[in-house]
């Protein structure tokens, strides 16, 4: 069963950062809440609804930019108490908005996440973790990487609070005391968690435990049942229509059938609503799509009694409302319809007043602009940036999002990437020429946004082996012009990706080094070489890391500590572009280094084999385009496609698709020759043999493709 919601926005406070948003709760059955919501100018807005109008009940002064939120209290009295962070310094407010107190964590970093359960308050930042009790501290933790987010457990069923860390090597780490009790394997970087139905959930055959959803960065959704010493995983929701990254999730009745819905935010903008079907399986019931990133997401009723709604905060502040009508009996047509006459008449007189002051600000932005005093500042603008592989297609993608709109974006590349088309994104792109030997341009395009776009989505393909740099210059619509860079790094082997375990039964190849070099220089190599590793040394004296290729499905096994590291990988080139970076790197310190390999020739035609339905697919797709257009010219020429054998048929019924899927893929099959080509040089260059001379019949045996014959090639040359 679908509901249908209606949208409705309150009021925009400034940039909002992830749970910086909630509802107070309600004095009484369907009764209205308050809204509470903080921003990065440091202010702490809370507001009502009275008569369709935002009520202020109070509004902080601004500060230092907050970055959390959470609501707590006494236990088994109503959570009204506000709560909030700014760097390391965590601030309490009741609900009239009193300053009752001020808390100086003293940490080195600032807090990115918070939660206060009772007289306990719990608090993250990096890689850091902090339990305090009546503002003494009580327990301390050092993540192996970045905390994303936290949340902890208590209730009847546990004999003492549960804290659990999301942690970005996609793992939820939970504690005991100081200690990590065990860690729970998700399928993605997890980053944001939630207590199912606000208590943790209803357990029955798992007695010890307690129930969290989290959601993932790539768009993943589950829910896992926390126990003291164990926990299970009850479902996962994959992203099959590859939308954006999960960035808060709530529960709460939408639907009204006595059973907690699931209310998920994205980073693409996606609103949805997830309700139960009879197997207690989750099914999408709503979905809405914004045009600018969900930051908060609560459900609850704040507009009008007896009307629920789903409450989002965007990223530049909207607290928008999708709202769902309750049918109660002593409101009827007559009365909507003189409401919605008084808040129409109403809108149009705070519009009528908007632009005399807009008309007013530009008089007064002309006479100062032409005065011989006045100095122009350069205007101040936030700016949303992720940049993220897509193990999908193994394509990086790149998201901006700025609080005002967008004129246009230039992308440099000192390294050979490919632009692929994106569905989303209503840009005008153009590409101009650049001479990359000289100057090492690869890339210069510029993106002409539409009007009043604010958010813009990019997919990029690297080739592994040539690193470097991918900058973008965003320029948005403010007066004076002014431009913020970002940089982001594309890594030697870019499109490599952490993994919890490998196949240790497939050929391997071993790279090993051995030198007087420090643990935490190692691991700065590493750190260079591939994405995802913590550029924080690990604890301890060694560590060890997996990776799978996004594009190959090859691995990569690193295991190092101090003077001494061993790389695995089932792909020759990985082995040697290891080398070749971390020889270049050591040479850089003037460190001598001890290099041995271990080549196993049977991982050779074991990655062929890996690339062979990749090749083959790619190779039938190319045929199948270039016949196109002769089908279609036979079809005109025939006026009936009857005459054709059914594989033409086939082709040309399905050529949009086919034009569309080459399309968004350029220079696929030339990246697979590469690779290939790659290959073929790599394993003889570990014999000693140059074999570049060869390289023009391994082409004419791709052009002819056949398994065997390449096999056969390999083998023989």
């Amino acid at each position: 069963m679908e509901i249908h919601l209606n949208r409705v926005d309150y009021i925009q406070v400034g940039v909002t950062s992830l749970k910086t948003m909630k509802l107070l709760p309600a004095l009484g059955k369907k009764a209205t809440q308050k809204v509470a919501v903080a921003d990065h100018d440091g202010v702490l807005t809370c507001f009502g609804m009275k008569k369709g109008e935002a009520v202020p009940v109070f509004k902080t002064l601004p500060g230092p930019k907050i970055s959390r939120m959470d609501l707590g209290g006494a236990a088994g009295t109503p959570q009204e108490k506000i709560f909030v962070c700014s760097g390391s310094q965590v601030r309490g407010f009741t609900k009239k908005g009193k300053l009752f107190l001020t808390f100086e964590a003293n940490l080195t970093e600032s807090i990115n996440a918070m939660h206060v359960l009772g007289a306990d308050l719990f608090v993250c930042a990096s890689y850091i973790y902090n339990h305090y009790c009546d503002c003494k501290d009580q327990h301390y933790y050092l993540s192996g990487d970045k905390i994303n987010d936290i949340t902890c457990l208590s209730s009847e069923n546990l004999s003492r609070p549960v804290p659990v860390l999301a942690c970005q090597d996609r793992v939820l780490r939970v504690l005991q005391g100081s200690e990590l009790a065990y860690d729970v394997e998700v399928p993605g970087p997890p980053s944001v968690l939630e207590l199912y139905n606000k208590d943790g959930g209803n357990v029955t055959d798992f007695s010890t435990g307690e129930e969290i959803l989290y959601g993932t960065t790539d768009g993943k959704i589950g829910l896992v049942q926390i126990g003291e010493s164990a926990a299970a995983i009850k479902w996962e929701i994959d992203n099959d229509k590859k939308k954006g990254g999960i960035l808060c999730i709530d529960t709460y009745d939408i639907m009204g059938d006595g059973v907690n819905d699931i209310l998920v935010g994205r980073d693409d903008g996606t609103v949805e609503v997830f309700g139960f079907d009879s197997a207690s399986e989750p099914t999408l019931r709503f979905e809405h799509v914004l045009s600018e990133s969900v930051t908060s997401i609560q459900g609850g009723c704040v507009g009008k009694e007896s009307y629920d709604e789903v409450l989002t905060a965007t990223y530049t502040g909207w607290m928008k409302g999708e709202k769902k009508r309750t049918h109660a009996p002593n409101v009827d047509k007559c009365y909507q319809s003189v409401y919605l006459q008084y808040f129409v008449f109403n809108k149009i007189g705070t519009l009528e007043q908007l632009q005399v002051k807009v008309l007013q600000g530009r008089e007064q932005y002309q006479q100062t602009s032409q005065s011989t005093t006045a100095v122009s500042a350069v205007p101040v603008f936030s700016i949303n940036d992720k940049f993220t592989l897509s193990q999908d297609d193994a394509s990086y993608s790149l998201t901006l999002e700025v609080q005002t709109a967008i004129d246009n974006l230039l992308l440099q590349s000192d390294v050979p990437i490919d632009l692929l088309d994106v569905d989303k994104n209503s840009a005008v792109v153009s590409f101009s020429e650049c001479d990359s030997e000289p100057n090492g341009n690869f890339l210069l395009a510029t993106y002409r946004c539409q009007a009043n776009t604010t958010r813009l989505e990019l997919r990029v393909r690297s080739i592994e082996g040539q690193y470097g740099t991918l900058q973008a210059y965003i320029t948005p619509r403010l007066q004076p012009k002014t431009c913020q860079v970002r940089q982001y790094q594309i890594k030697p082997l870019s499109l490599h990706q952490r993994t919890h375990s490998i196949d240790q039964e497939r050929p391997m190849n071993r790279l090993s080094l051995v030198g007087q070099f420090s643990f935490a220089e190692i691991h700065s190599w590493v750190v260079f070489c591939l994405p995802e590793v913590p550029e924080k040394t690990p604890a301890g004296e060694s560590i060890t890391f997996y990776f799978h290729n996004t594009f190959l499905g090859t691995q990569l096994e690193a295991t190092y500590c101090k003077g001494e590291g061993h790389f695995k990988s089932d792909n020759v080139s990985t082995i040697s572009i290891l080398s070749d970076v971390l020889s270049k790197e050591a040479t850089k310190r003037k460190m001598n280094l001890n290099i041995s390999y271990d080549i196993n020739d049977d991982s050779v035609s074991h990655t062929l084999k890996m690339i062979h339905p990749k090749l083959e697919y790619q190779l039938l797709l190319a045929r199948k385009v270039q016949l196109i257009d002769a089908l279609k010219e036979l079809q005109v020429h025939e006026g009936n496609p009857d005459f054709l054998i059914p594989e033409y048929r086939n082709i040309l019924d399905e050529s949009a698709s086919l034009l569309e899927e080459y399309k968004k893929q350029p220079a696929h099959l030339e990246r697979l020759y590469g690779m290939i080509t790659d290959l073929f040089i790599d394993k003889f260059k570990f014999k000693g043999q140059n074999v570049k001379t060869k390289v023009s019949s391994l082409l004419e045996i791709l052009d002819n493709y056949d398994l065997n014959s390449l096999l056969d090639f390999f083998n023989e040359a």
